[in-house]
């Protein structure tokens, strides 16, 4: 029998870190295991699904290098991957339902769920629906529609039955079914199923046999195995992957920092560097090995290995991932990167010719070493691509000392003088300046790096001076020497 998987979010906002993480472990189960993996879009949220978030979703998912067999884009035999395009299909299977007294319309109110849920609670037990409507004459539903209110359908929940499931990560987990809120809503008033009772239709009708998701779902998967026996449905294997945590071992939230996939990928984390610290969370190969390409990944990859403890999203190892992926690719890769926040940042233009790009990729390589990730550049570049920058009180205190000013005076000098200034001109000249002024080390250097870069460190001043053009150097050491008199 042939494996299949899905990925099935619903298009109503940014894709979060653990969604993700969900989807990247179904590609690798469905790569590992010569499994399918099908996309499915949930967008039965009519208020909030758009097709712009179901773009970004396929956009995700393509930046991070996951593939999907089956999807909207890629229609197979088991279509469409839209919910909202099977409402038909959930129509057919909620009025079976019913007509075997498994399922009945529900007309109540808010002001009346409402009421049954505080009684409950006074009541010191689990919130849950009444039944109310469970029985209702044909006379009393009549009523209710001439009264205007329309109807959800209910799934009745036994009373009193453990559920039981073997879950491929967290091992046989039991549930009662009293402890599930009571008979549950499979189709809204609004026609539109719920999510319990859709992912039941679909992952059966699209022969899924395996269901890999968050543990935040293994409460919805006693109430889903109740509607698989009353369709007569044969279950999927379970398997719920461990929630990601924030250093504080609590729930990965926007208090944590960035969540979303996106935010990541705009601030130039790469996507291999990605996909390899996602891949770990929760998982790790025998070998131990932890900087793994995309193929190195799939052919270590073991589901069963999968451990149940929680990880923790720990931003400096990503950090550190990411950095050795960007020292790895090509200068004009994170060029191209760095494109972006250079333009928001106001530092260049949007047409950048031949002759600047050369010009960036020489900048661009001063720093692409050190960078976490792309983004980084605008802070440590800036020196390139500002002139009005800001003397702080230490670099004001090089700037008077007695030196300084002998420095400065002579090194504008020399650079009045030089034709062009190249990194070789620039290395002989510092060398020459620091004998015929008598002025060497830091004494010598802050104060040129000061003037310069308005910094006390970066890059080598031989690899800075000629990058910056003999322009900008004058106008810069003209502003120091105004600060010194």
């Amino acid at each position: 029998m042939e494996k299949r998987v899905r990925f099935a979010p619903s298009p109503t906002g940014a894709i979060h870190i653990g969604n993700i993480r969900t989807a990247l472990f179904n590609y690798l189960f469905s790569r590992s295991e010569g499994a399918k993996l099908i996309l499915r879009i949930e967008d039965t949220d009519l208020t909030r699904s758009s097709k712009d978030f179901e773009k970004l979703i396929f956009k995700e998912l393509s930046w991070l290098g996951i593939e999907w067999d089956e999807g909207p884009d890629k229609p197979g035999e088991y279509g469409p991957y839209r919910q909202s395009e099977r409402l038909h299909i959930y129509n057919e299977y909620a009025e079976k339902l019913i007509k075997e007294g498994k399922a009945y319309r529900c007309y109540c109110t808010p002001e009346e769920l409402d009421k049954d849920r505080e009684e409950s609670v006074k009541r010191g037990d689990i919130p849950r629906y009444s039944g109310r409507c469970r029985h209702l004459t044909k006379e009393q539903e009549e009523e209710y529609l001439r009264q205007g209110r329309k109807p959800s359908i209910r799934f009745i929940i036994p009373d009193d039955v453990t559920i039981s499931f073997d879950d491929m990560i967290k091992g046989k987990i039991e549930i009662n079914s009293d402890t599930l809120g009571g008979d549950m809503i499979i189709v809204k008033s609004d026609g539109m199923p719920t999510y319990n009772f859709a992912v039941v239709v679909d992952d059966t009708l699209m022969k899924i046999t395996h269901v890999i998701r968050g543990e935040d779902h293994i409460y919805n998967t006693p109430k889903q195995l109740l509607i698989y026996e009353a369709l007569g449905f044969k279950p999927p294997v379970f398997a719920h992957a461990p929630l990601i945590l924030g250093p504080d071992r609590n729930k990965l939230s926007k208090r944590h920092g960035n969540t979303y996939i996106g935010q990541y990928r705009e601030m130039g984390y790469l996507p291999e560097a990605m996909f390899n610290f996602l891949s770990l969370l929760s998982w790790s190969p025998d070998d131990n090995v932890e900087l793994m390409s995309k193929d190195e990944i799939i052919k270590k990859f073991n589901f069963n290995k999968i451990h149940s403890a929680n990880p923790v999203f720990d931003i400096e190892k990503l950090n550190w991932m990411n950095q050795h992926y960007i020292q790895m690719s090509p200068i004009e890769r994170i060029v191209d990167l760095s494109l972006p926040h250079l333009k928001e940042a106001g530092y260049i233009g949007e047409n950048v010719d031949e002759a600047k790009y050369e010009w960036l990729k020489k900048v661009v390589s001063l720093f692409k070493d050190g960078l976490h990730y792309v983004a980084e550049l605008k802070d440590k570049a800036k020196m390139f691509f500002v002139d009005d920058f800001e003397y702080n009180s230490e670099v004001k205190e090089t700037l008077l000392s007695s030196d300084a000013k002998n420095v400065l005076t002579a090194f504008k000098e020399e650079i009045e003088n030089m034709d062009e200034v190249t990194e070789e001109g620039i290395k002989e000249l510092l060398k020459m300046l620091q004998k015929k002024i008598g002025v060497k080390g830091k004494a010598f250097f802050m104060p040129i790096r000061f003037a310069l870069t308005g910094q006390d460190h970066g890059p080598e001043l031989v690899m800075i001076i000629p990058l910056l053009g003999k322009q900008k150097i004058l106008q810069r050491i003209d502003k120091a020497l105004k600060l010194i008199s």
